[in-house]
């Protein structure tokens, strides 16, 4: 799959930043999410530019489908993270509480999830989520 880059400047995940300095080191391959947020942030970024290998790379190996099937009809615009728990350098587990928008066909929508994540050796992993 080819590597998609944002058509607006900014990352899609909302930080303000540019992409290359935000999400795009992660999903480029450059370095590795520090934290269970910058993981958040980045696979939230990663649905948003269509990087369904980013996404697999980075799912729990446990919990990890066989392939990824991004909706090409749906358009990501907004993420909020609502809360955190743990999921810092240190940690070895982590959860994240966001609130993601996105429109299919013009009609809004929000998926509200409360995300696990797990650090294997060094690397932030998505476990799994409760849609809350």
């Amino acid at each position: 799959m080819s590597k998609a880059k944002p058509a607006e400047p900014g990352c899609p995940c909302g930080s303000g930043a540019d992409y290359r300095a935000c999400c795009g080191r992660y999903l480029e391959g450059g370095a590795t999410a520090p934290t269970a947020a910058a993981l958040m942030r980045s696979r939230y970024t990663a649905f948003a530019v269509g990087q369904a290998d980013y996404l697999l790379a980075t799912w729990h190996p446990q919990t990890r489908p066989s392939r990824v099937r991004l909706d090409p009809q749906q358009k990501w615009i907004g993420l909020s993270i609502k809360d955190t728990e743990a999921g810092l350098e240190t940690d070895t587990r982590g959860k994240v509480e966001f609130v993601a928008r996105f429109k299919i066909d013009g009609k809004g929508h929000r998926l509200r999830e409360r995300s696990r994540f797990e650090r294997i050796d060094g690397s932030w992993y998505y476990l799994d989520g409760e849609h809350l």
